[in-house]
Formats: structure tokens, sequence, C-alpha cells
């Protein structure tokens, strides 16, 4: 799955617009790199999302197209 989908339908961050905007900002990393927003996410990946000055951290536990709102945090595991 595409790295600005899996952010948005995890709600990490609410629109893939939103999100294709950070990656392209740079301030989106997957493993350690810049990520473009067309990078394939997998399962045991860690995304680092750079919010102004905050930064959270977050591994990849499922990658499913649809999940219910409920269902969201099982999608991930924030580490900081």
């Amino acid at each position: 799955m595409r790295l600005d989908k899996y952010l948005k339908v995890s709600r990490l961050i609410k629109r893939r617009t939103v999100a294709k905007d950070a990656c392209d900002a740079g301030r989106i990393t997957v493993n350690g790199k810049v990520a473009r927003a067309s990078l394939e996410i997998k399962v045991g990946d860690e995304i680092e999302i750079g919010f102004g000055n905050k930064t959270v951290k977050a591994e990849v536990l499922k990658v499913a197209e649809t999940v219910k709102k409920e269902e969201t945090q099982e999608m991930f595991k924030i580490i900081a």
C-alpha cells in the first residue's frame, strides 16, 4: 500500500492530500530515510512524522485497504 494512503486509512493523518504534501516537504521518514508518497509500506516499517515541533514515531503492525474507525489503533503502534 502507498505511504500516503496508509497514513490516511490508519488515521495518522486525516487526509491523503495532506499526507502527500507532508511527504513532498520531507517531513515523513520510513526506516530512517525521507519517504515519497508512493513508497510501498510493509508490516514492520517504522514511520516518523514531523508535526511542527512534535515528532510521532509509529511501527506498522497491519496493512489493510479499508478499516473501521474503531480498528485503526490495531494498524500501528506508537513508539515515541
